[in-house]
């Protein structure tokens, strides 16, 4: 099935769904901490990694992510970023207007971003650990890109799936995501059904006992 198929179907979910969908399979994926740094949208993409870390040599290089943000092609790209420090921004401004001129969907940092008013004015989603003015030139390079990063203790691959909403964010591992998205299609429609019987009368200590979130697991 074509990624952009898998992608229709994920945006239909939440994190909480997604989340748990990875719990019933014993997948690692849902993080904590990486949130939205400003009232953005909800973001549904494919990861495009990139691991930072700092700055040993006094030269001037070329500015972090930039490279990673020119060579995009297609209209599916989630931008990964770890390794931020504590306090050092490594997302700002500039770097969201060439995004948006890229069409990325967003970025998702294990660290920190400037700025964060000029992601905002160009309707550019960051999510992650919060924001500084401090700036990442002469602190923080780019030291990799497409290979695999830790985001919030979550090892996330090149063109995994990404999905972040205001409850957090969640990693699918590519080579699963025909499975999550078809238990998470079954976890919605059980869900549905336990608010529906709340708000007919059935006591909710009854809807909410394991045996009814473990019921989902059976494939109708």
């Amino acid at each position: 099935m074509p990624s952009h198929s898998f992608l229709d179907r994920l945006a239909a979910f939440d994190t909480n769904t997604v989340s748990d969908a990875l719990d019933f399979l014993g997948l690692a994926g849902a993080t904590y901490g990486l949130r939205p740094l400003w009232d953005c949208p909800k973001i549904v993409g494919r990861a495009s990694t990139i691991q930072l870390g700092p700055k040993q040599e006094a030269k001037p290089t070329v500015h972090l992510i930039s490279p990673v943000i020119d060579a995009v092609t297609s209209d599916d790209r989630v931008l990964v970023i770890a390794g931020g420090a504590d306090g050092i921004s490594c997302w700002g401004d500039i770097l969201a207007n060439a995004a948006v001129a890229r069409k990325v969907r967003g970025s998702v940092i294990d660290g920190l971003s400037r700025d964060i008013e000029g992601s905002e004015s160009v309707n550019y989603p960051v999510y992650g650990r919060g924001v500084t003015m401090i700036s990442a030139r002469n602190r923080v390079i780019q030291i990799d890109s497409g290979r695999p990063v830790q985001m919030a203790g979550v090892t996330v691959q090149e063109d995994d799936y990404v999905i972040a909403d205001r409850c957090g964010t969640v990693f699918v591992p590519a080579n699963r995501i025909e499975e999550v998205l078809d238990l998470a299609e079954r976890i919605t429609r059980r869900q549905d059904g336990m608010v529906a019987a709340v708000r007919a009368g059935r006591p909710v200590a009854e809807v909410m006992h394991d045996k009814e979130f473990e019921a989902i697991a059976a494939k109708h």
